[in-house]
């Protein structure tokens, strides 16, 4: 086999996680459906993981109760998360595989002592960092049209506004100098410190660190406004600038 006949390469794809804090199938089930009628295009075979990591106890029939009617409204189901108390006792991996804790971490490797490891006075040490490398902002200056989606690794610059049906995506804040009509997502990393910044808030969706609202209660909050969105005490905020 050539090296030629496959590349591997990393990707950014929007997943939706499903947290489950009490585990009422019926329940559950009623609330997404109300949820993907808002916004049928975002949720249609949108990459989902189910969070039980809240959960006190899961049985495998209502594990696999909800699996299944989450694949019947069109969700593409592609990992769990366990409970905090431990993995269930019968073996998951038949039907999806068991997925770590979301975080994200850049390692750095090195030798602290740079002298000749044939003295035998010296000791080598390793050192293992982790520290958080700061990514430049991301410029943009067209406007994102519909089906369109950009990704910025820090902070996302939009110099005109975000077209209904597209999609922006930062690890850092997102500030757009326009209207924001599309989906906004800052903080996709877990960055609980990210922030949306808009002219007029007209948006399908917005989220910060995976915290997300809708267009219903948007318009309820503030709607074709300057705004910015925040995460406070783990809730969603949206207030005007």
């Amino acid at each position: 086999m050539s090296d030629t006949d496959f590349r591997l390469k990393g990707s950014v794809v929007t997943t939706v996680v499903l947290e489950v804090r009490r585990l009422n199938v019926e329940q559950v089930i009623l609330g997404l459906k109300e949820k993907i009628a808002q916004v049928p295009q975002f949720f249609n075979q949108a990459p989902l993981i189910v969070d039980f990591s809240h959960c006190e106890k899961v049985s495998f029939d209502a594990f696999e109760s909800l699996i299944d009617n989450c694949r019947l409204l069109g969700l593409a189901v592609m990992g769990w998360r366990a409970p905090d108390n431990g993995v269930p006792p019968w073996r998951s991996d038949v039907l999806l595989p068991m997925l770590p804790s979301g975080g994200n971490r850049k390692i750095n490797i090195k030798n602290e002592d740079s002298a000749p490891a044939s003295d035998p006075h010296v000791v080598i040490k390793t050192v293992v960092e982790e520290r958080e490398i700061a990514q430049p902002a991301t410029l943009v200056t067209k406007p994102i049209r519909s089906g369109q989606q950009i990704y910025a690794p820090g902070d996302l610059i939009i110099v005109s506004q975000v077209s209904p049906g597209a999609e922006v995506l930062a690890e850092g804040n997102i500030h757009i100098y326009g209207a924001l009509r599309g989906r906004a997502l800052a903080g996709i990393k877990g960055n609980t410190d990210a922030r949306i910044f808009c002219r007029s808030m007209e948006a399908e969706l917005v989220s910060v660190a995976g915290n997300f609202m809708l267009s219903d209660a948007l318009q309820n909050i503030i709607w074709k406004e300057t705004a910015q969105v925040l995460l406070v005490d783990d809730t969603l905020e949206v207030v005007p600038l």
